[in-house]
């Protein structure tokens, strides 16, 4: 298999994925077949490319790939008229009649293909958790597993709220189709957690090889700047751009040269893009001032303090600390208390900080996740309490996703080993 084949599939995955399995969802309403089949037609790509060569219409080769695969299922399946019905409807038209395939009239305003099929994902009568879930898995092709990281639930838990939201939008006759203008606000909520995941993955990535997937996160960043365009008087679509921009500055300065996490106090802030840090800014305050502050511009409002700070030194702990109290208003999640405790770590000293994360260790609601044991870490080895930092280092080590992080806590488990 050439290389131009290999890149040409990932490339049509990237860009293609969510559009045919969204198709086939529409047409059959079983999110399972919809799933197997694109997959079936993604693996056929890779067999068929190289002999034929690439089409010049990767997706719509790769919709009727999928288009027939399910018919054969759907021909082996069918028992009855309703069955039978099914393939009739994903059988090729005849010369002039209309395909199921073509797109169906939208009345959305939403400009891009990618974003409505997420508007179209994310319904209410869905609980918001499992909208975001969904969606990840089924446009953004992202593996259950990376979504129930990024949940911090287990992947055969995220597998079972997956096949609950699948079975309700079946029994519950939830249709496939983007909703009009009108209803957009309503699933907002959804699309916005769905983007924030899908950059988060790419600027941060849960496991493998690479901390950083920057396709993710563009692709993220692109969407974010639609919706904001579509929707200007939705504060949040705002906030959540902001704080993408403000994060995706600093991208050059996380890692050096040999691909090792860089903490963010150790950036070189030369390297920080000046221009998405001055953007977000704008859209940061034109948000604030509609008067309804949300959690995405809290958040921007956190990451503006770092990215604004002249240096290390100079961030505005205290500031910061204020912000995340307010954040756990509108997240009262266990992160959001660990983010907490850092920032009253920075401004108060490590004592104050690391009490925090004892009563959170306690609580044992972050059981397993690898940055409280850092961040205990980290606290203790600022007290001098290095024994009992390396124990909480080696700790969190083994818990670790990726290699950049791996790599980062070893350096600092020797170097408190060695201190000590």
């Amino acid at each position: 298999m050439t290389a131009d084949v290999t890149a040409a599939v990932d490339a049509a995955f990237r860009e293609e994925w969510g559009r045919v399995v969204a198709t086939l969802i529409r047409v059959t309403g079983d999110w399972d077949l919809a799933e197997e089949c694109a997959q079936d037609a993604f693996a056929m790509a890779l067999r068929r490319w190289p002999a034929d060569g690439i089409p010049r219409r990767p997706g719509a080769w790769l919709t009727t790939a999928a288009r027939n695969r399910a018919i054969d299922v759907l021909r082996r399946r069918a028992v009855g008229a309703a069955k039978l019905r099914e393939v009739a409807a994903l059988s090729p038209p005849e010369s002039g009649s209309a395909s199921a395939f073509e797109p169906q009239t939208d009345h959305s305003g939403v400009p891009d293909d990618r974003l409505r099929l997420m508007f179209t994902c994310c319904h209410p009568a869905l609980a918001l958790e499992a909208r975001v879930a969904l969606t990840l898995r089924t446009l953004a092709g992202l593996t259950t597993a990376e979504i129930a990281r990024a949940f911090l639930a287990s992947e055969a838990t995220m597998a079972k709220r997956l096949v609950r939201a699948k079975q309700k939008i079946t029994k519950a006759g939830i249709p496939y189709r983007v909703p009009p203008a009108h209803l957009l606000p309503e699933r907002l909520p959804g699309v916005l957690g769905v983007l924030y995941l899908l950059f988060n993955e790419g600027y941060s990535a849960t496991a493998g090889a690479d901390l950083i997937r920057q396709g993710l996160s563009a692709e993220a960043i692109r969407l974010a700047r639609v919706l904001a365009r579509l929707m200007p008087s939705e504060p949040e679509a705002g906030g959540l751009l902001a704080l993408m921009l403000l994060h995706d500055s600093r991208r050059a300065a996380r890692l050096d040269a040999a691909g090792d996490l860089i903490t963010l106090e150790d950036q070189d802030r030369s390297l920080w893009n000046a221009a998405p840090i001055s953007e977000s800014v704008e859209v940061l305050e034109s948000s604030l001032r509609q008067g309804r502050p949300g959690p995405y511009q809290v958040q921007a409002a956190i990451a503006a303090c770092h990215a604004t700070a002249a240096t290390a030194a100079s961030t505005d702990w205290a500031q910061i600390a204020l912000l995340y109290g307010r954040l756990r208003e509108y997240l009262p999640s266990p992160v959001v208390e660990l983010n907490h405790a850092v920032a009253v770590g920075m401004a108060r000293g490590p004592a104050a900080g690391l009490l925090l994360v004892e009563e959170l260790e306690a609580g044992g609601k972050l059981t397993g996740y690898h940055l409280l044991l850092a961040t205990r870490a980290d606290f203790l080895r600022r007290l001098g309490r290095l024994p009992e930092a390396a124990v909480a280092y080696a700790a969190a080590l083994e818990l670790a996703g990726t290699d950049a992080e791996r790599r980062y806590l070893t350096r600092r488990l020797e170097e408190t080993r060695g201190a000590d």
